[in-house]
């Protein structure tokens, strides 16, 4: 059985919430009504995975995050709405920690939670089983436990200071490659951790496809334009490829390389329905494979429920392009790059502290 908490101050969504755990039989199921509640709930319920509600009268989602990750560590999923200002709080409660987030629908929750169903009970049942970094806020909880600091709510930074830029410089010719990173749950701290650390002249553009909605993706990439040395932007209208640049997919929309004139491109395309998750990472390595020699293409596969991108980028390896794994040691869901590894279509297989250098390595390599 899964152990499950729900947390939400709406009785409807509560009540909607635990109908669709309910029903799959393998869920044992607790409620809060707000944040102060769940951390009483922590300890006794002692859940796998927790949903929690963004916004709650009192101690807010954010705040009863960062409790949860200092008191006791689990896997936690936000309910978020689909608004820039909703995409902003779940950005940072994904810093804090949070595993995943689902979005609550625009129309009455009533109305579409049984369309919801499967995708919510797929991300719950991934972030039961996802690993969280045993090194994250560790110094905190030891001076916690060791009664050093308050039990009471602190105040949350909002804004992170800006990671330090590598210091490595590359040596190679400017646009005549391509990187492509493909990553899911878990996938923004992961991006933050290997796009910081490439320098502003880093010469070959970088595209990302991340699944997510359309309303998160540009305040993704304002939020990764801050913390970078190069240059980040949500591809949302048709751009050329240039170096020191990492391009954002447009969420609920499919990003893909394409060629005007003799300039290579990246834009956002109408989702295709073979493709389950989006942006999708497979249209992104077959659109790049189209336009670009496979020897110049690089492709990265981060930590990710499902299995897009593992089918193009290992066949991207045997047309003579390079590929990266991140390590399941690192990766909170090892689906995606774990898939790729299983098909012998990682050519490296790196932590993800080490896949900037790697990605870094390759290009100098070519």
């Amino acid at each position: 059985m899964i152990r499950l908490l729900i947390v939400d101050d709406s009785p409807l969504m509560r009540r909607l919430l635990g109908r669709v755990f309910a029903a799959e039989g393998d869920f044992e199921i607790a409620f809060a009504r707000d944040g102060a509640e769940a951390l009483e709930k922590l300890a006794a319920f002692e859940p796998d995975v927790i949903t929690l509600d963004v916004h709650m009268p009192g101690m807010d989602g954010l705040d009863c995050l960062d409790r949860i990750m200092l008191m006791r560590p689990c896997p936690v999923v936000m309910v978020s709405s689909l608004t820039e200002a909703g995409a902003g709080i779940t950005l940072q409660a994904l810093e804090l920690g949070a595993v995943d987030f689902i979005t609550k629908p625009e129309r009455a929750v009533s109305l579409e939670i049984d369309t919801l169903a499967p995708k919510l009970v797929e991300k719950v049942r991934a972030a039961a089983r996802a690993r969280l970094r045993g090194s994250l806020r560790l110094t905190e909880r030891v001076r916690l436990r060791s009664g050093l600091m308050s039990r009471a709510p602190a105040p949350i930074p909002r804004k992170r200071a800006s990671a330090p830029a590598t210091k490595r410089t590359i040596k190679a010719a400017p646009s005549t490659g391509l990187v492509l990173i493909g990553s899911s749950t878990g996938g923004p701290p992961a991006l933050d951790a290997v796009l910081s650390r490439l320098p502003a002249d880093f010469p070959w553009p970088v595209v990302v496809a991340q699944h997510m909605p359309g309303s998160f993706t540009g305040p993704l990439a304002q939020r990764l334009d801050k913390l970078c040395a190069i240059t980040v932007t949500e591809a949302a209208y048709p751009m050329p490829l240039a170096p020191g640049h990492a391009y954002i997919g447009k969420g609920d929309a499919d990003v893909i390389v394409s060629i005007r004139g003799s300039s290579p491109m990246v834009m956002a395309a109408p989702s295709l329905p073979e493709h389950r998750w989006h942006p999708s990472v497979d249209r992104l390595v077959d659109s790049a494979m189209q336009h670009f020699p496979s020897e110049r293409l690089i492709g990265v596969l981060m930590t990710g429920m499902g299995s897009d991108g593992a089918q193009t980028m290992a066949r991207l390896k045997e047309q003579g392009g390079r590929t990266i794994a991140e390590a399941e040691e690192t990766a909170v869901v090892w689906g995606m790059p774990g898939e790729l590894v299983r098909r012998g279509g990682a050519q490296v297989v790196a932590p993800l502290e080490q896949i900037a250098d790697r990605i870094m390595d390759l290009v100098e390599g070519s």
